[in-house]
């Protein structure tokens, strides 16, 4: 359990027939709020587009706010969002103003698009951009996207045109969702397919939508149709859908924190055959396997709630050493958005924490999804101690992260990475562990179903799927080397 910060969830619905679309982008992105917690955002088309912005955690459904939401948005095509801030400013008038869906318009053109994902080529963009459009009024990625396609619908290149520039001349990571000025729902992803995004339908096919994860179908009533296809824009509209291969992907670069972190286990990724939980399973099967000494030192697993939860399972069945849910996570400790400070965040996660006493007197084997800069993980074996274990053993479903993200991970410099700077024994002793495990990435890789080379593993290898991210990683790796400061997201600033 820790705060890392993703950048973002998506959904968005067309109905064939005319009726409003509200309800299915509200609980759309409800079942997708693990994907952002800053900020929430609504747009729908009714002749002209009509939006709803807001900080924090969407509403309850029965909130005046959310009847009030109902009511005024009325379209039969619709996008929403949820975010959290990985890239621009996360103070509280910047996370308003850099809400999404995000609206441009120029040149008798205009688009709404809400993405989730990160740009590399930042510093090259705006300059592009800021020529043609001037000075960009958020501090957001999305809007860089947004005048990249506004650049060619402009000039009546259309939209399918306009998408594959954005596709060839963009790196990074960006799944997206948008509507035109005609009321037409578009998606599209980038061509490595870093961040996931699916499309689905109601059983008369009348209503379609696409979501960021499966279960923002699943709680629509929604069937499953496909992911979308790295390089691929799909377009619905008063005369039917439309789906074309703009770009045909070189490789494949799947973001492999998704199977560990970020993705709700009860959805499926990547057009998978099996969901989330259970490849969380596996991992831990996969740790048990790893540790041939476990039996002679383990007298009860436990997760750190709740990723590490299905794993933890996964290990006790292997190993068949007693298995307690012995720490529970406190669901109604919230944190706001406008509290944005690493330190803060980590306060409140050690008050959502309760341990209960089972562990006292024992050797606990405590399943966690990920170490990332080990603040968190120290506290908590701190309070496991004070509870009363003997031997705290830390066993992590994702191998060590020795380098940083560039596409939409809060992981920006090497030097915030312990796994950066210590191996295993070296962070046991650092955090306060007895031991600490890593699952393989051999075994990792093969658990998620996908190839090696069809995953992201640039955090794990420092190998990354695009030549900017690998250009940039050097020489951050070479001043971290040094001993030189690095900043975060430099290539905003190179």
């Amino acid at each position: 359990m820790k705060f890392l910060k993703e950048a973002c969830g998506v959904f968005g619905a067309y109905d064939m027939d005319g009726g409003p679309v509200i309800s299915y982008l509200y609980w759309g992105l409800i079942s997708q709020n693990h994907r952002g917690h800053h900020s929430h955002g609504f747009l729908t088309f009714d002749n002209g587009f009509s939006s709803h912005y807001g900080l924090d955690l969407l509403p309850p459904v029965r909130h005046p706010l959310t009847r009030k939401l109902f009511k005024k948005l009325r379209g039969a095509a619709g996008i929403g969002h949820v975010r959290y801030a990985t890239s621009g400013k996360d103070n509280k008038r910047w996370l308003l103003r850099d809400t999404q869906p995000f609206i441009v318009e120029d040149g008798g053109a205009k688009i709404a698009l809400a993405y989730n994902g990160n740009i590399v080529n930042v510093s090259q963009l705006r300059l592009e951009l800021k020529s043609e459009f001037g000075n960009l009024s958020t501090s957001s990625d999305v809007e860089l996207i947004s005048k990249k396609l506004l650049q060619g619908l402009k000039k009546d290149r259309g939209l399918s045109s306009s998408v594959k520039a954005c596709m060839r001349e963009v790196e990074g990571a960006f799944s997206v969702v948008g509507l035109t000025q005609k009321g037409e729902l578009f998606a599209f992803r980038d061509s490595l397919g870093i961040r996931p995004l699916c499309y689905g339908h109601d059983e008369d096919k009348k209503i379609f939508a696409v979501s960021s994860e499966s279960v923002g179908l699943n709680i629509n009533n929604f069937q499953y149709e496909s992911e979308i296809k790295p390089g691929e824009l799909l377009v619905w509209s008063k005369d039917g859908f439309t789906q074309e291969q703009l770009v045909k992907p070189k490789m494949r670069a799947f973001c492999s924190f998704e199977f560990a972190y970020f993705a709700r286990p009860d959805s499926i990724l990547n057009g998978g055959s099996k969901p989330v939980y259970k490849i969380r399973e596996d991992f831990g099967r996969n740790l048990g396997k790893e540790d041939s000494e476990i039996n002679n030192k383990i007298d009860i697993v436990i997760s750190i709630p709740e990723t590490g939860d299905d794993a933890a399972y996964g290990l006790h069945e292997q190993t068949g050493i007693h298995w307690a849910r012995a720490l529970r996570k406190h669901r109604y400790v919230t944190d706001r958005a406008f509290i944005t400070t690493h330190k803060e965040r980590e306060m409140i996660i050690m008050k959502k924490l309760n341990i209960g006493g089972e562990i006292k007197g024992k050797r606990v084997a405590a399943v966690e999804d990920s170490i990332v800069r080990g603040d968190t993980s120290r506290r908590i074996i701190k309070k496991m101690r004070e509870a009363g274990a003997k031997k705290v053993h830390m066993y992590i479903t994702f191998p060590r992260i020795i380098s940083p993200c560039f596409y939409g991970i809060d992981m920006s410099t090497f030097s915030e990475l312990i796994g950066a700077k210590h191996d295993a024994t070296e962070i046991a002793r650092i955090i306060g562990a007895d031991s600490v495990h890593y699952q393989s990435i051999e075994n990792f890789v093969k658990s998620t179903g996908l190839e090696r080379d069809e995953l992201c593993l640039g955090c794990l290898t420092c190998q990354y799927p695009t030549p900017l991210a690998q250009q940039i990683a050097d020489k951050m790796k070479a001043k971290f080397e040094k001993g030189e400061k690095e900043t975060g997201r430099v290539y905003e600033s190179s």
